[in-house]
């Protein structure tokens, strides 16, 4: 477990904690800025009196310089003179330098960072020597921008609450474009990737001292429903997140802003050109849309054919061929339920318990009306992929069907009232699924003594002498599993299509119990 995380085993306050959780979140944004390494240190001593025991709760290394830090610093305590720049800090709520000691800690700032007016833990920033001297206009923007926020980080104003937590891909970082205004809007400040951003829009000359919101106005025609949050982003009065669309170009744009004793200094804004990502969404979208309709037109033809199958058996006078052909309709049915769900998702998996239940409620009333029977799922498939859930369905209705049409007979000649159950009880751990259908019927090994006698009478045997007609009595399976074109039809769907095992037993208790044992294909999380 990260010392973040346990940290609320230790009874660290739960929106501190939080509070903390979101600016390692955010945190990538300083320490690009910095050109330098930042690590959060807390304390965790339970008692005001005790000794201080600071540990490194988490490391950040910029992407725009080099590490101070070869080995991540989480986990790891200071020693006792770095321990006491760090208690200095927490204690008075101030930002510390330490001294140049030729360590890690040599010229480090160490931050208190605070939330609600209290400190709850400290941050350091760590530079490289070799990126101390920098001169050039950039690195001295950047690590302005960067002090200002490490100062809002002191105050509590760092990192923003209201910040939306769920963006689209392409979230700008420092390197993709840089735009510092001032208080009014204007631009300070833009980066060479900055000003390549806005170029990519159109703009063209000098920038600088322009207010980025008129620029963006006379470069940008909007059709359709405008972003609200828009104006408020290029202006920089709010830290959110919006997006430009100019033609086929599109600017992901961040604010950030600077913030000194509650009053807007000015702000930070980030750009990117997410054009290309943007262009390969509404690729993959199409992708989706043109595989959700091609799920669509496949139920509905599967439909159609179960449609023509219905009109043919009303013009079928044998009551074998009525039957076989009604069977055939189900599985279609069946096979159509899957292609429903799948056209009405953007996942290439379903989940597989409103399917099932949506299948079993297809079955038809294949008992005689004097069976009474109960029909149960429990237990969850979870999520089944594309691919296994048609044969999976499939299988499992089949099994179910079987089991009402064979497992509660009725004496035809003393017909009995006769009560039984059929349950369905998936097992998934990981992508195995161990599947039980289970029902109290004759079983594997029985059957009722009228059918007992109609097999000898027709054998050229005597059937007097037996016991009521009706009662139940041992024998061998006259028609073991394999021999049907249903049980058939689920071997090769479970050992073929779903690359398992399937096994028939005779239950203690009475009845039988079907095994279906698969390794699932697993299921994208992308």
């Amino acid at each position: 477990m990260s010392v973040l995380g346990s940290l609320r085993e230790t009874g660290f306050d739960a929106e501190d904690l939080d509070w903390l959780h979101l600016l390692v979140g955010d945190w990538q944004l300083i320490a690009d800025l910095s050109f330098a390494d930042l690590v959060l240190w807390v304390d965790r001593r339970s008692e005001p009196d005790a000794e201080p025991d600071f540990v490194g709760a988490a490391h950040c290394r910029p992407t725009t310089g080099s590490t101070v830090f070869p080995v991540d610093a989480v986990g790891e305590r200071p020693t006792p003179r770095h321990r006491a720049l760090l208690l200095r800090a927490h204690t008075e709520g101030a930002t510390v330098i330490a001294d140049d000691d030729g360590t890690q800690f040599a010229r480090a700032d160490v931050v208190p960072v605070t939330r609600a007016g209290r400190v709850i833990a400290v941050l350091t920033r760590h530079t490289d020597p070799s990126k101390r001297s920098g001169v050039s206009r950039l690195e001295r923007n950047y690590r302005a921008c960067a002090a200002s926020l490490l100062d809002m980080v002191g105050e509590g104003s760092f990192p923003h609450p209201e910040l939306p937590s769920r963006a689209k891909r392409g979230e700008p970082r420092v390197g993709d474009g840089l735009l510092l205004l001032n208080r009014e809007g204007r631009i300070r400040y833009a980066s060479p990737n900055g000003v390549s951003v806005l170029y990519r829009l159109g703009s063209e000359g000098d920038i600088e001292g322009r207010y980025l919101a008129d620029l963006v106005d006379e470069l940008v025609e909007q059709h359709g429903t405008v972003d609200e949050s828009l104006p408020l982003v290029l202006t920089g009065r709010a830290p959110w997140r919006s997006e430009i669309e100019s033609g086929r170009v599109n600017i992901s744009l961040r604010a950030i802003p600077l913030m000194r004793e509650g009053n807007r200094t000015g702000a930070v804004i980030l750009a990117r050109d997410v054009s290309e990502i943007r262009r390969r969404e509404r690729e993959l979208l199409s992708r989706d849309a043109m595989i959700r309709e091609m799920h669509h037109r496949v139920k509905n033809n599967l439909q159609t054919v179960s449609a023509l199958l219905r009109l043919q058996a009303r013009r079928v006078s044998s009551t074998d061929a009525k039957a076989a052909i009604e069977e055939a309709m189900r599985r279609v049915s069946v096979i159509a339920v899957v292609h429903d769900a799948l056209s009405q998702s953007m996942d290439e998996s379903v989940e597989f318990d409103d399917l099932v239940d949506r299948g079993l409620r297809l079955t038809p009333d294949l008992s005689s009306p004097l069976v009474d029977l109960q029909l149960t799922r429990s237990g969850s498939f979870g999520p089944i992929s594309a691919e296994d859930a048609s044969p999976l369905l499939l299988a499992v209705t089949e099994l179910v069907t079987n089991a009402i049409e064979h497992g509660f007979p009725v004496d035809a000649e003393n017909p009995q009232r006769v009560s039984g159950a059929v349950e369905v009880r998936p097992e998934r751990t990981g992508e195995r699924l161990l599947l039980r259908i289970l029902d109290d019927g004759v079983g594997l090994g029985e059957e009722t003594e009228g059918e007992a006698a109609a097999a000898g009478v027709a054998a050229g045997g005597d059937s007097a002498g037996g016991s009521a007609a009706g009662s139940r009595v041992l024998r061998a399976p006259a028609d073991p599993p394999g021999n049907g074109l249903g049980t058939q039809i689920v071997r090769t769907l479970i050992t073929s299509d779903l690359r398992g095992s399937i096994e028939w037993r005779q239950r203690e208790t009475g009845g039988t119990e079907v095994t279906i044992d698969v390794t699932l294909t697993p299921v994208s999380t992308a």
